[in-house]
């Protein structure tokens, strides 16, 4: 097996060489306060994710799907960032697909080995029948794992987008993607362990980006979350304070146009701001993309 290179993820820090004889709440507090370097790093990332989301717009508004790929931590990342798209943007289940190394049973149980395998990556992508519509976000920590790299050659052997993230710069991984971020966090309080600072910055890099993209996808209409999907108790309650906080009705008022229309927020908006039926309401947002702002002029 080939040495792994030098990384900054692997490296030791000499500055918790005795973490496993300080007190327990020193060690609470050492974890804690490094998770900084996370937010840190993706601060200094905004302007590669910002292109990112940009290019992945102009993917999506042609009908392409967002596909996550990647192994251990990161590949299960992936996983949370896809499964919670469709109940928070009604974004279609379809359309937000995930790769991970060892298939499905490695979200709950490692695979070990299974990281290795770059044809896989290959595999399982090319399984989705990806096109150039399509947007492959590719995880690693190290950068330099063989799974996500392959799923990024698949993804260029179709012309889809190509979005790489990474904890070390100028790796393998980096340089597959058509466009990279960067998080650069440094050397973990427990050596190696990139599910600690590592891993948060990938989840804040991810959150970030897609909910940018549903921004600019009209998901979000001013900052409220108009396109949640009110299936339990306090989504029904988020879905009646969301309309009335954009609409100013009186609470049964903005109760009654969601019942009327399904529960879809974005509708019952429309029809108290515009006086229409839930038909009319629906008819019109479906004319301008689904736009709450564009459907009220």
């Amino acid at each position: 097996m080939a040495e792994t290179p030098s990384l900054e993820t692997e490296a030791i820090n000499l500055l918790y060489r005795d973490l496993d004889t300080w007190e327990t709440s020193r060690i609470v507090q050492a974890l804690a306060e490094d998770q900084v370097q996370a937010v840190e790093a993706v601060r200094r990332a905004t302007h590669q994710i910002a292109r990112a989301a940009e290019l992945a717009v102009e993917r999506l508004q042609r009908g392409g799907r967002l596909i996550y790929a990647g192994a251990g931590t990161s590949g299960r990342l992936g996983f949370l960032d896809s499964a919670e798209l469709p109940p928070t943007f009604s974004w279609p289940f379809e359309r937000a697909l995930v790769c991970i190394a060892g298939g499905d049973r490695a979200i709950w149980r490692a695979v070990e080995g299974a990281e290795d395998d770059l044809e896989a990556g290959q595999r399982d992508l090319l399984s989705h029948s990806p096109t150039a519509n399509d947007v492959v976000i590719a995880l690693a920590a190290s950068g330099t794992t063989p799974y996500p790299q392959g799923a990024l050659l698949a993804a260029r052997a179709v012309g889809a987008l190509g979005i790489g993230i990474a904890n070390n710069p100028d790796t393998p991984l980096v340089r597959l993607a058509e466009v990279s971020i960067v998080l650069e966090t440094g050397p973990e309080v427990i050596s190696g362990s990139t599910r600690l600072k590592a891993g948060t910055a990938q989840k804040i890099a991810l959150n970030t980006l897609s909910s940018t993209v549903m921004v600019r996808l009209g998901k979000v209409y001013g900052n409220l979350m108009v396109d949640v999907q009110a299936t339990n108790l306090k989504l029904v309650g988020r879905a009646v304070r969301l309309t009335q906080a954009a609409t100013k009705a009186p609470q049964e008022e903005a109760r009654a146009a969601l019942e009327a229309c399904g529960w879809k927020v974005k509708t019952a908006i429309v029809m108290l701001k515009k006086s229409l039926s839930a038909l009319e309401a629906q008819a019109l947002l479906d004319s301008v993309g689904g736009s709450v702002r564009r459907a009220l002029g």
